[in-house]
C-alpha cells in the first residue's frame, strides 16, 4: 500500500490534478457557506435556501447528459479547465454584487444557475479523467486519496469561509476567486490523460449517444441500486441545506459556527477516507454500503433533534463518515464496471443522481422547512432515509448480498 501511494505521488499529472481539485473544492466550500448565510441574512426564508439548490439543479439536470457525451468525445482536460473559468466568473460576480450591497436573493439565484452549468460539464469530465491518470491497479488507492483530499477541503473550506465572513462577504469571494485562479493554472498544465479515443471522438451527438449511459446503468442492477440508493437517501436527508437556519435560530452560533457545522461532515468523511485508503473494503461490499446509509440516517435524526452545538457537531461528523462509506463503494462499483469509451456518459448519469440528491434535496428541505419548520423537516428526512435503506435491501437484493466488487470475484 505504501508503494502504491508513493507511485501515485510520483505521477506529476495526478498530483497536479488532485491539488487543483482540492483548491477548487476548498473555494467552492467557502463560497457555499458565504452564499447560504448571506441569503438567509437578507431574506430570513428557509425556502430561499432551498431555491439556491434548485437554481443549481435545473441547468445541471438539463445539461448533464450532453456533458457526459462531451467528456467522451472531447479533451477532458480542456472541458474541466473551461468549467473552472466559469466558476471563477461566478465568484467574481458574487464579489461585485456583495461589494455594491446585496438586497435581494435573485442575483444570487442567477449566479448559482451559471454555477450549475459549470458543474454539469465538470463532474462527468472529472470523474472520467481520473482513471486515465493512474494505472488500474492503483485506481482504488487513487479514489480514496482523491476523496480524502476532497473531504479535507470540506473541513477547511467551510470553517475558513465562516471565519472570513466575519470580515465581510467580499473577503470570502475574493479569496474564492484567487483559489480558483490558482486551480485553473494547474489544470492547464496537465500533459496527458484527457484525450478521447478515436472511436469516441467521432461519435455523433444524437439520442442514442445521450442515452447510452442510462442504458448501461439500467442493465447493471447493482450499479443502478447503488446510485439510486444514494439519490433517495441524501434527497430526503438533506439537513445541510438548513444549516444557516440552525446556526442562526436554533444553536445561535453565527457565521463562524455555521462554518464549523458545515465542516463537521467533512471531518468524519476525511477520517473514514483515510481508513479506506489503508484498509479498503474488499468483502461484504453490500452490507458496508447499506450500513453507511443507515448510519447517515440515524445521525441526521440526532442532529435534527439536538439543541446543543457540540452534539450537533458530533452528529454531523458521524453523518459524514457514513456517507463516505457509501460514496466510496458506489464510486468504485461504477468506475470499475464501465468501459472507458462510455465512462463520461455513465459518469454523467451518476452525476444526475448525485446532483438530484444534493441540490434537489436542498430544495426539498427548504420547501418542507417553510411548511412545517426546520426541525420537523430534518427529522422527517432522517426517518425517510432509514425507510429507503430498508426498502432497497428488498428491491435490490443482489446489491445487499454483494460480497466482492464484480471484477475482484
Amino acid at each position: 500500500m505504501k508503494n502504491e501511494r508513493r507511485a501515485l505521488l510520483r505521477n506529476a499529472d495526478f498530483t497536479r490534478y488532485v491539488l487543483a481539485r482540492f483548491l477548487g473544492s476548498l473555494a467552492v466550500q467557502m463560497q457555499t457557506v458565504a452564499v447560504g448565510w448571506q441569503v438567509y441574512e437578507v431574506t430570513r426564508s428557509p425556502l430561499d435556501l432551498g431555491l439556491i439548490g434548485l437554481s443549481q439543479f435545473l441547468p445541471f439536470v438539463l445539461l448533464i447528459l450532453p456533458a457526459g457525451h462531451f467528456a467522451d468525445t472531447r479533451d477532458r482536460r480542456r472541458i474541466i479547465a473551461g468549467c473552472y473559468v466559469l466558476l471563477l466568473l461566478c465568484a467574481l460576480l458574487l464579489l461585485a454584487f456583495s461589494w455594491h450591497g446585496l438586497r435581494s436573493a435573485w442575483p444570487v439565484f442567477g449566479i448559482m444557475t451559471l454555477f450549475g452549468v459549470a458543474r454539469a460539464f465538470a463532474m462527468p469530465a472529472s470523474q472520467a479523467l481520473l482513471p486515465n491518470l493512474v494505472e488500474r491497479e492503483h485506481f482504488g488507492t487513487a479514489v480514496a486519496f482523491n476523496s480524502s483530499l476532497w473531504q479535507v477541503s470540506t473541513i477547511v473550506g467551510p470553517a475558513l469561509g465562516g471565519l472570513l465572513y466575519l470580515a465581510g462577504a467580499t473577503i470570502v469571494y475574493a479569496t474564492v476567486a484567487t483559489l480558483l485562479a490558482v486551480s485553473l493554472v494547474m489544470l492547464v498544465t496537465l500533459r496527458r490523460g484527457g484525450e478521447a479515443s478515436a472511436a469516441a471522438s467521432t461519435a455523433p451527438l444524437d439520442r442514442h449517444a445521450l442515452l447510452e449511459g442510462l442504458r448501461f446503468v439500467r442493465g447493471r442492477r447493482p450499479v443502478l441500486g447503488a446510485i439510486s440508493l444514494d439519490l433517495f437517501a441524501v434527497l430526503f436527508g438533506g439537513a445541510t441545506a438548513l444549516l444557516p437556519v440552525y446556526a442562526a435560530d436554533v444553536l445561535h452560533v453565527g457565521p463562524s459556527g455555521l462554518g464549523w457545522l458545515r465542516a463537521a461532515p467533512g471531518v468524519g468523511a476525511a477520517l473514514t477516507g483515510v481508513v479506506l485508503g489503508v484498509l479498503p473494503v474488499t468483502r461484504r461490499v453490500g452490507h458496508w454500503m447499506f450500513g453507511g446509509v443507515i448510519v447517515f440516517g440515524i445521525a441526521t435524526l440526532v442532529f435534527g433533534l439536538s439543541t446543543s452545538f457540540w452534539i450537533s457537531l458530533v452528529a454531523l461528523t458521524v453523518l459524514g463518515a457514513g456517507d463516505m462509506v457509501s460514496v466510496y463503494i458506489r464510486h468504485l462499483l461504477v468506475q470499475l464496471q464501465t468501459p472507458d469509451d462510455i465512462r463520461g456518459r455513465v459518469s454523467a448519469v451518476n452525476s444526475v443522481f448525485i446532483g438530484a440528491s444534493n441540490e434537489l434535496g436542498e430544495f426539498e428541505s427548504g420547501l418542507v422547512a417553510a411548511l412545517v419548520g426546520a426541525i420537523p423537516a430534518v427529522v422527517i428526512g432522517g426517518c425517510a432515509t432509514l425507510v429507503v435503506a430498508l426498502a432497497w435491501t428488498r428491491i435490490f437484493p443482489e446489491l445487499w448480498r454483494m460480497d466482492r466488487f464484480p471484477d475482484r470475484e
